[in-house]
Parts: C-alpha cells; structure tokens; sequence
C-alpha cells in the first residue's frame, strides 16, 4: 500500500509535465439524446459520453441545469490522469460555494487514490469566471415517482422493496457500458418487475492506456457521477426524486491517514450527499430530491431486511468480478474469495440459514473456507490487515455480524466463525447489546418527509 496520502506531492516519472487540468465543454446532442463532457490534461483531450435510452425536452432549462452538473463531476476519471495542482474551470462560471463543493469533491473523493499514490490533493485549487448567484431554473414534476440508481446489491434491493408500494411509479436507474450490460444487475432487475431508464456511460479509452501513457491510476468516486447521470434522467423524465441506497457506515473513513480520514465510500458519505443535495437545490429549487434512503440505517439493518426478500437470494450478486470493464474476464457466479464476497456472506449470516447462503454462493460459502480468514479477521478488525478498500461495513458491523451468526446452531461446525467469535468476545463485546444498537437508526438522513419512513418520522418528532 502507498504512502499516506499527507506525504509530499510528487510527480510520475512518465508522465508529460502538466500543471492545470481543464474544463473544455459540454455538448449536448438532443437527436441522439447524447451529452459529451471534454477535458484536457497532460497535453491529452478526453471525453465522456453518456446516452439515454428515452425522450425528453433537452432545452428545458431544468435538464440544462442537470446537464451542467453532470458536467462539473464527471472529470474527475481524467483528472487523476496527472493529479495536476490546479483545476481550471476554462469558460464556465461557477459560484464560490460550487467551487468549494468541487475542492471538497476532488480532495475527499480521490483520498484513496491519493494515500495510494502516495500525493497529496490538499492544496489542488478550483479556479474560474465567477457566475452571480441566481434563483434556481424552475422545475415542477409530479409528485410521487422516484428513479431508483439500481446496482444489484442488498442496498438498492431493500430500498426498491421499502418504496414499491407506496410509490408505484417508482422506476430504476442502471448505468452500465454502451452495448453491455451487466448480467448481476440484470438479474435482480428483472425480478423487481419495475421499468428501468437505462444510461450508457462510455469512459474515454485513454484512461485504459494508463501503463503505456504514464497516467496516475486509481480509484474514483463513481458513485457521484452515476448519481449525476441519474438526475439527468430524472429531469429528463419529470421524476421528484433520486434515491439512493448508500448506508450509515458508508461515512465511516476506511482508514486515518496522518491524521485525517481516507474513505474508499465517500462519494456514499452523508457529506457527499448533504453537499450534492445543495448544488442540486441551488440549480433546480426543490422540486427534486436527491437523498438516500438508508442513510440512518446499518448494513446489520439492511441485511435483516433482505433476508426476507428470498426470490431474490439467488438473482443478487455482490462480487466485484461479476462487474470487470472485460466481459471475457467477468464471472458469471460469485467468486467466493474477495472482501466483498466476504462481507456479504458475513452479514447476512446472522439472518440467514447455512444452507440457503450455501446455495447462494453455489455450494462455495465464504465462511466455510478457513483460507478466507485473512479477510474475515480484516473486516471485524481483529487482523493485522487494515480494512479493505471497498464497500463494506465498519468493524462494528462486522463484529456484531460474527457474533449473531455463531450463535445459530446450524453453525456449530463453523471454524472460522467461532474462532472470530471467541477472539471478539474476548473484548467484552456483546452481541445483544451491539445488535440492538447497530439495528436502531443511526445519525440524520435528508429524506423528504413524502418519503420517508414512518419511524424516522415519528423520530424526528
């Protein structure tokens, strides 16, 4: 692993010199219902396209206002090409306050990629024409019909099955390559049985030359421009709503680095969200939400919830393998030997039968196999591992998460949970007292009380 990411900025030895990265221009083309977002760095011109599958008013100035902040996010895959100190907005004026969202979402949402690459993004500044503050473009749609960002996991499951019935317009989002799809969301997809507006994103195939063109590499905050891509839609499609599905522990920092948090989640983090949520009000007004709808709730919560949604225990799948850019490489079944395989087999442990998760992972379950303990000490924070870089709970989580399941008898033979197990009780911690804690919701939420559940209504009473 990298050095922190506090460590001095440092250059790629491969790399041209570059010290600004540029905003270009957006196009939109209304005929082919296509948006392409051009940047330049490192003497290199990049662009992404996105394509939506559906109609739409492409002048109304609602999805003009979308289309611009789609714009602003949609760089950062580019800008760690060079990671260069100075982010020119060229001739598109921004506010203050956009600017410093923008600083906020470069620094924190590319903190990975920088502790890995051992740079430091705290002094990277936003530069461009000032835009006098203005009241908001005016959107009003109908009230009541949600687009749902759907990537196949226990998270976007729950919150489908949480709205359906109150919100029967509700529709699905799924982003995914031109002329691909993935076939672990596809599947899940199609038992929700709801329509889904589809996006194409196509990433610039420069990116995909790293090695050779000596760009910096690393992981991006692609939740924020899904999320981006997602409003776009929504506007296009006069929906009041874009729910996500990110949870409690998604704010949790993966590590402290020097002193300051590192979160492979950010672009998940209520931090993400409460900043996006206000670009969005100050660009469309009020008329449409962008908000989680798990933001209060744990993955332990989650977990409870989907155990009981079995036509989907064996249409969901989790791992990261089923969702490589090559469709030669990209598994049809779970691997059953990364983290993600890992945390997912742990959490629903305590909710789910042996046999059942058995079947899920295709006779290959994670906890069964003592050669995944590495990973499994890792997630409960008892290993000299750090906590993997990836979309999974906090340790609270998982330890709990061990701790419940071992104590279901049909995992008496379960070495590796009771060797866990024992090592965390060892702690004092307990499993009642952690579960009931871990299934209440948890800090503040955004959702529009329109939305919102009931508890979290009588709550905030």
């Amino acid at each position: 692993m990298g050095a922190p990411a506090t460590a001095g900025r440092r250059s790629h030895p491969a790399m041209p010199p570059s010290d600004h990265f540029r905003y270009d221009e957006v196009v939109v083309d209304a005929d082919r219902s296509t948006i392409s977002c051009r940047y330049t760095t490192g003497g290199h011109t990049f662009t992404e396209r996105f394509t939506f599958a559906m109609g739409g008013d492409w002048d109304a100035p609602a999805v003009r206002a979308a289309v611009r902040v789609l714009f602003l996010l949609a760089g950062v895959s580019y800008f760690k090409t060079t990671a260069a100190p100075l982010i020119d907005l060229g001739d598109h004026p921004t506010t203050q306050a956009e600017r410093a969202f923008l600083t906020g979402f470069y620094v924190h949402g590319l903190g990975e990629f920088a502790y890995r690459n051992g740079i430091d993004l705290r002094g990277t500044v936003v530069t461009g024409p000032d835009a006098t503050p203005a009241p908001p473009v005016p959107y009003e749609p109908d009230q009541g019909r949600p687009l749902i960002p759907f990537g196949g996991g226990i998270d976007s499951i729950v919150t489908v099955e949480a709205l359906r019935g109150d919100h029967p317009n509700a529709a699905l989002c799924i982003v995914h390559p031109p002329g691909d799809r993935f076939a672990a969301i596809e599947g899940a997809a199609d038992v929700t049985g709801l329509p889904v507006v589809r996006i194409a994103r196509e990433i610039d195939p420069l990116v995909r030359r790293s090695g050779e063109l000596g760009f910096l590499n690393g992981h991006v905050p692609v939740t924020a421009v899904i999320t981006a891509a997602a409003t776009v839609a929504a506007v296009l499609d006069g929906r009041d709503a874009v729910v996500l599905s990110n949870e409690w522990s998604a704010s949790v920092p993966t590590l402290m680095a020097d002193g300051h948090p590192v979160n492979h989640q950010w672009s998940k983090s209520e931090e993400f969200e409460r900043g996006y949520g206000d670009l969005v009000r100050t660009s469309l007004g009020p008329g449409l939400s962008v908000f989680s709808y798990l933001r209060t709730r744990t993955e332990l919560w989650v977990a409870q919830r989907f155990a009981g949604l079995t036509r989907y225990h064996h249409a969901f799948r989790s791992c990261n393998r089923a969702f490589h850019q090559d469709p030669a490489r990209r598994l049809d079944h779970w691997c059953g030997r990364c983290d993600k395989c890992c945390f997912i087999d742990l959490v629903l442990a305590p909710y789910m039968a042996r046999t059942d998760l058995d079947a899920v992972f295709g006779g290959a379950e994670p906890l069964e196999n003592p050669a995944n303990e590495a990973m499994f000490r890792a997630l409960v924070g008892l290993g000299a591992d750090p906590r993997p870089f990836e979309c999974v709970g906090d340790r609270d989580e998982c330890g709990a998460a061990a701790l419940l399941a071992v104590s279901r008898e049909d995992r008496a033979g379960s070495v590796v949970l009771r060797r866990l197990a024992g090592e965390l009780a060892a702690t004092g911690l307990g499993a009642e007292a952690v579960a009931a804690g871990l299934l209440e919701p948890r800090g503040t939420h955004h959702i529009p009380d329109r939305y919102a559940p009931a508890d979290l209504l009588a709550r905030a009473r």
